[in-house]
């Protein structure tokens, strides 16, 4: 699904998504295709259902975001590990 039809679909409302084609450029990440997991009329509810995707499968690319927006763009996070010094 693309970045209109969610707007569409879930007008003024914060929706759950996980990015299925998405890239990387100068730190931000542009989500193209996306699937819905959920929508909330509430951002704290968006954030928590969020927070237990993430902490579930943290290797598939979820994110929310509030319908008003006009493109998907977020900055990108490095996560890293920290060798021994």
């Amino acid at each position: 699904m693309r970045w209109n039809e969610v707007q569409e679909r879930f007008p003024n409302e914060w929706v759950v998504l996980e990015a299925t084609m998405a890239y990387s450029k100068e730190g931000q990440r542009f989500i193209e295709e996306m699937t819905v997991i959920d929508s909330f009329d509430d951002s704290m509810k968006a954030l928590k259902k969020y927070s237990e995707l993430h902490q579930n499968e943290p290797h598939r690319e979820y994110c929310f975001f509030h319908t008003s927006r006009p493109e998907v763009v977020a900055k990108e996070r490095y996560v890293g590990i920290r060798g021994l010094r």
